[in-house]
């Protein structure tokens, strides 16, 4: 009888290194969380205005009233002066524009760095009765960027503001009566 009980044990220890793990928990594998990335752009905002005759082909911006729907555009090069980053964007109702730097990439050198590799320049106005491109800020050359210390945060965004400008048109024609 000893013998069928060891027999009995062995079975039973037999089926139960077959059965057991089938019926055990397995353990899941899961990645690590996986936390979203933090987005950072890049941001260069400004004003487009309309220079009042009075000071046409100086710097002034007095008596200048903002252009709504303006066109400017960004252009960044890298360390080989190569354009790495090329966008027209349009100022709202109230002259300003806010151009989200989609796709530049901050490289880890300081010569690919927006304040030495970008520069905005006017494109159009859409007013008939202003729509000659001054180089006020060098708005014709490319007016450089500048650092504000202006930062937007969230938990899962960043946005690095720069500034440019102001930039301004200018009346093709002034005439005698200065306006």
């Amino acid at each position: 009888m000893a013998a069928n009980n060891s027999h009995l044990i062995t079975v039973c220890s037999l089926l139960l290194l077959f059965v057991l793990p089938s019926m055990a928990v397995q353990p899941k594998y899961h990645h690590a969380p996986t936390t979203p990335q933090k987005k950072s752009d890049v941001v260069v905002e400004g004003v487009v205005y309309c220079q009042s005759c009075k000071y046409a082909g100086s710097w002034s911006l007095t008596g200048a009233k903002t252009i709504p729907s303006a066109r400017v555009s960004v252009t960044c090069k890298n360390s080989r002066h190569q354009v790495s980053f090329y966008k027209a964007y349009q100022a709202d109702k109230h002259g300003y524009f806010y151009a989200q730097l989609d796709g530049f990439k901050l490289s880890h050198g300081v010569l690919d760095h927006p304040l030495q590799a970008c520069t905005v320049k006017l494109l159009s106005s859409p007013l008939a009765t202003c729509n000659v491109r001054t180089n006020l800020n060098y708005g014709i050359d490319g007016a450089k960027l500048r650092s504000e210390g202006k930062v937007l945060r969230s938990p899962h965004y960043e946005a690095v503001i720069y500034a440019a400008g102001p930039l301004a048109f200018r009346p093709e024609t002034c005439s005698n009566h200065h306006g």
